[in-house]
């Protein structure tokens, strides 16, 4: 850990200073951008009770961009790609947090073109899954560039899937960002780690305005870029270092790969399209189940920071067991196992009121608020 942090550059510092202050920035003109960038208190993963800026994607890209600005070259080589590349999920969400008529499939598709754009500009692209079969297919570019845009935009929507809370999406993404330094550093590939620094310094000056007061939201343009950034520095990794098991990042992002999964079986059992949204995410649940007995007469913006701060833990496990051994599938593979039969436990927990495996949302039940 300390090898890690001794990498800690001034790049990495004015990212998060600038996202720090762009940030606040936005807070504190919201009245002049309020009209457009405001994210109003109605629907149904709506939590807050005050309309609140949700632009805050912009912070972060800007404070990535002074970032690049000051990092050494070879660093440059590798976030300059990602910039470029992530700009259609970017673009995108933000056009969605503006004008809140971009539809999930169009921002999908947007992400998922990131992917397409980061092979066209780098050559690089996901070639072994340690999977039989799957590695013998991803030995045609064709089929490797699909899967990778694939991955890139089922990573991208399960980052947007968790930000659901004040700290939840960026503590999460900071945790991922983190371990993939530490596998960097691990491996003796400093620039990757000074990369991820670099993102992580970003996301953890929008975070400090995010959380724990919940002045501005990520958005979804924060949310798929980020996502999208996430999903890169995985592929970044593995072309890097084919010793390393493509199991490790996705383990590393296991709590949000975690929760596509099971939303997507979710909303199929309960026959609605994968699309939908509703109450029923694993954080909605800690918040009614869990914060909210712990804190009976705390205010709503507490129990929403107490319940983001919470589920950071949910993040920390994988990563973990991903930063310890990024080469033994195996192992990854039981830890991947391990994690999903946690969540299914306590999912099942707090929606039956029993500890079981099964994983079942009872509407009756989970109606109640």
């Amino acid at each position: 850990m300390q090898n890690f942090l001794s990498l800690l550059p001034w790049s990495a510092l004015l990212a998060g200073g600038v996202a720090l202050m762009a940030a606040m920035l936005l807070v504190a003109t919201q009245h002049q951008h309020g009209h457009f960038s405001m994210d109003s208190t109605l629907g149904v993963q709506k939590f807050h009770i005050h309309p609140t800026t949700r632009v805050g994607g912009a912070a972060i890209a800007l404070g990535v961009l002074a970032g690049y600005a000051l990092a050494h070259p070879s660093r440059q080589s590798l976030l300059g790609p990602l910039l470029l590349a992530g700009s259609p999920a970017f673009v995108f969400g933000l056009l969605e947090d503006l004008t809140k008529r971009v539809s999930v499939r169009t921002r999908l598709l947007a992400t998922m073109a990131c992917g397409v754009l980061g092979f066209g500009i780098t050559g690089l692209s996901i070639t072994d899954a340690n999977l039989p079969g799957l590695d013998w297919l991803l030995g045609i570019t064709v089929v490797s560039v699909a899967f990778t845009a694939f991955a890139v935009g089922g990573v991208a929507n399960a980052i947007n899937i968790i930000d659901g809370f004040n700290g939840l999406a960026a503590g999460t993404v900071i945790i991922i960002l983190t371990s993939f330094g530490f596998m960097a550093t691990a491996l003796g590939d400093a620039d990757l780690a000074y990369t991820s620094l670099i993102l992580a310094g970003a996301v953890l000056g929008f975070a400090l305005v995010n959380w724990p007061l919940g002045k501005i939201f990520l958005g979804d343009g924060g949310a798929y870029f980020v996502g999208f950034a996430v999903a890169w520095l995985a592929v970044l990794l593995l072309a890097r270092h084919p010793e390393v098991s493509a199991w490790a990042p996705m383990l590393a992002c296991g709590y949000p790969v975690l929760e596509v999964f099971f939303s997507i079986a979710r909303r199929r059992r309960r026959k609605l399209s994968p699309g939908d949204a509703d109450r029923l995410h694993l954080h909605s649940l800690v918040k009614r189940r869990v914060v909210r007995a712990l804190l009976p007469r705390a205010s709503n913006l507490l129990r929403n920071s107490v319940t983001g701060a919470l589920m950071w833990t949910a993040a920390f496990l994988p990563a973990i067991i991903a930063v310890n051994l990024p080469t033994h599938t195996p192992a990854l593979v039981l830890g991947f196992a391990v994690c999903a039969l946690l969540y299914s436990v306590v999912y099942a927990r707090l929606t039956q009121f029993r500890w079981c495996f099964k994983a079942a949302t009872l509407a009756a039940k989970t109606s109640a608020a």
